[in-house]
């Protein structure tokens, strides 16, 4: 067991808690939806100060891994950008290209699969549907309500399964 395995895990979500998306929302607004230039516009979201600062906090007592709806496609551009960042190294949880799940069924399903082995701290989201569920499982969370929300990326995330 390494020593990491041993400390509480804090999980993150991406778009609206770390990741300003506000730049490529324009995306979402036309339809058809562009998915495709919107998860290309990742590399160019500015960070959120206060998610980062929290992120950067809990790293000190907690092995910090991140929960996101992007698609699998996106994870080195996603890599690439936590670490352009200065944020923890971490694992980092993403959805199968093909998965149309709501975000809250997929983002819980992860939860309770890591809390089978891991003491979850806590998880940061945006989304109110997870935060939602993911408290009625139990789980500690923290709401985060710093980025402008966006009713287009709501949508993407419960109905569409996109994000």
């Amino acid at each position: 067991m390494t020593a990491d395995s041993k400390r509480p895990v804090a999980v993150f979500d991406l778009d609206n808690t770390l990741a300003d998306t506000a730049h490529r929302q324009r995306f979402l607004e036309r339809g058809p939806r562009d998915w495709d230039a919107f998860f290309a516009a990742a590399p160019h979201d500015p960070p959120l100060a206060r998610g980062v600062a929290l992120a950067l906090e809990h790293a000190e007592e907690c092995e910090v891994v991140y929960l996101t709806g992007r698609p699998e496609r996106c994870r080195r551009d996603t890599l690439e950008w936590l670490a352009a960042h200065g944020l923890p190294e971490g694992r980092v949880y993403m959805r199968r290209d093909d998965d149309r799940r709501p975000a809250r069924r997929t983002k819980l399903e992860t939860l309770r699969r890591l809390a089978r082995t891991r003491d979850i701290r806590v998880l940061v989201d945006d989304d109110e549907l997870v935060c939602e569920d993911a408290e009625r499982a139990g789980f500690t969370v923290v709401r985060a309500r710093w980025a402008t929300p966006s009713a287009e990326l709501k949508v993407a995330q419960e109905r569409e399964g996109r994000t």
